[in-house]
């Protein structure tokens, strides 16, 4: 199955940034603006996602993201997979905070 994807540095302004990675990835870091759904939890949570405009969606390298994205657009939802996930966010220098007094890192 074929699905959208976009690099980091292409992602539109106010773009709808869904996170689903763990809890403990997340709060070791995530991009400021993004809301968290762990993977597992996105079937039973996918009324939380809004309707009127694209999810990208993010993971650590782009693995459970591209299944979340190919899921979702399965269900009629138009999402788009973050190619290279957080990996490639920290490493193009993109803002990253954290949930704990430690500086943000890629888990």
């Amino acid at each position: 199955m074929t699905f959208p994807e976009i690099d980091v540095k292409s992602l539109p302004d106010g773009a709808y940034l869904l996170d689903v990675r763990e809890l403990d990835e997340w709060r070791a870091g995530h991009a400021p603006d993004a809301f968290h759904i762990p993977l597992g939890e996105l079937q039973g949570r996918v009324g939380e996602l809004p309707l009127d405009r694209p999810v990208y969606v993010v993971c650590r390298v782009g693995g459970r993201s591209a299944h979340a994205a190919a899921w979702l657009n399965h269900i009629g939802r138009e999402a788009i997979n973050v190619d290279g996930g957080m990996q490639s966010w920290a490493a193009a220098g993109l803002p990253m905070v954290s949930e704990s007094d430690q500086p943000p890192y890629v888990a």
